[in-house]
């Protein structure tokens, strides 16, 4: 998969060209909105690892702390793309 991301803050609108797992997180987070994802629901060997990466490259993902209950109750994060973005598809599946 490879995406062109036109990041549309500042005066500048800035742009960047994704390639695999990155594609992949920043198109989800697009598609998510304000519901935003979680590893349980896009499920990818290094979630927050792609969400840091992203984040090193300019874009604001907040993360929302989540409890859940069931046999193994505790927490997970909930990442929200907050940066303004146009997602072309420039090659792959999406």
């Amino acid at each position: 998969m490879k995406v062109k991301v036109i990041i549309e803050s500042g005066d500048m609108p800035m742009t960047l060209t994704l390639r695999g797992r990155l594609a992949w997180t920043l198109c989800e987070l697009h598609r998510a909105g304000e519901r935003g994802i979680t590893s349980l629901h896009n499920p990818a060997p290094r979630l927050s690892h792609y969400i840091m990466t992203l984040r090193r490259k300019g874009f604001v993902i907040d993360t929302i702390r989540a409890e859940h209950g069931g046999p193994f109750p505790g927490h997970h994060g909930i990442y929200r793309l907050l940066t303004r973005v146009t997602v072309e598809q420039v090659g792959g599946a999406a």
